[in-house]
């Protein structure tokens, strides 16, 4: 499988002969959708056939952030918005029977529409722990407080997209519920022993079946005082690896975030070369695109056969 280490983004509603030819001449490993990228049903349909036709692949990865809640980019045509994960949580909490019911119902009616539309991957459970003082930006788009409720329902999140044919990526790994600012602005810090991460945040992930995870841009000064997560070998191979278990796809999370110090250039190859598998790109720049494209190295044996798994999963 030919392909380059990247999940890239596209500017608006369709794709302009630009995007279109770095597509098929650069082939990255998939496209991710946005809220800019999405007026109606029928227009999504539309651009993902278009995606694929192009790919000449039924089962090109492309993605999708639709968490529910603050994150919902089918808010043109479907209303999420009344539906973050913590919503599910409370319910668990108060009645495991019921919680469980519902956000099955929930999973069913949100997997069907992410077939019709021609989308295979969700960036979905969020599993950082919610904790408090710390900044709003996961808040409730995660279960709970509590391990068990993160863990269980993240499992179950898991298995029924499984279920239905869509894989899941499991975030923000190794864990972003202490951070007390935004990665979309600056890098945040945990100043958290191995022991209390171990214990809390890392255990929400562990054992997780999941096809892909992505990265937290989070310093966690008592593991790795000179490298953010993303771009350090001591979290990904030692933690996620090895303390976490992951063994699926790993992924960068978005690298035009502030929290990343470097040009998208440098910031991708010290992602790779810290252990992520693929590099994911938001900003939809087409400048930023062909730059970061001719720069980005081809997928590696471990990513290829991990490919050709989801792929046989999606037949």
């Amino acid at each position: 499988m030919i392909r380059k280490a990247a999940i890239i983004s596209i500017s608006g509603l369709v794709l302009t002969k630009k995007e279109a030819t770095i597509i098929r001449n650069e082939k990255p490993w998939g496209i991710i959708l946005f809220k800019r990228n999405i007026m109606s049903e029928i227009q999504l349909i539309n651009l993902t056939r278009n995606i694929k036709k192009i790919m000449k692949d039924k089962n090109y990865p492309i993605l999708i952030d639709e968490e529910g809640g603050r994150v919902s980019r089918f808010s043109n045509f479907l209303d999420n918005t009344m539906f973050p994960q913590k919503y599910f949580g409370d319910i668990y909490r108060l009645n495991k029977n019921i919680g469980i019911k519902l956000y099955k119902l929930y999973l069913n009616t949100l997997s069907n529409t992410l077939i019709k539309v021609g989308v295979n991957i969700n960036t979905s459970p969020v599993l950082d722990l919610i904790k408090k003082n710390t900044h709003k930006v996961i808040g409730n788009r995660s279960y709970s407080t509590n391990s068990s409720i993160v863990n269980e329902l993240g499992t179950l999140c898991i298995n029924f997209y499984k279920k239905n044919k869509i894989g899941t990526v499991i975030k923000h790994i190794p864990g972003h519920g202490g951070a007390t600012s935004d990665s979309h602005f600056s890098l945040p810090k945990i100043n958290d022993t191995f022991q209390v991460l171990k214990k809390n945040d890392f255990k929400c992930f562990k054992n997780k079946s999941s096809f892909f995870a992505m990265t937290a841009h989070i310093l966690y000064t008592r593991i790795d005082k000179n490298n953010n997560a993303t771009h350090s070998s001591i979290i990904l191979k030692k933690i996620i690896r090895n303390e976490i278990g992951f063994k699926g796809i790993l992924i960068s999370d978005d690298i035009s975030m502030k929290a990343l110090k470097y040009d998208i250039v440098k910031n991708a190859r010290l992602a790779i070369k810290a252990g992520c598998d693929l590099i994911l790109y938001c900003a939809g720049k087409t400048s930023e695109i062909k730059k970061l494209m001719k720069e980005i190295p081809y997928i590696d044996k471990f990513t290829t056969k991990k490919t050709s798994e989801f792929y046989k999963f999606l037949s």
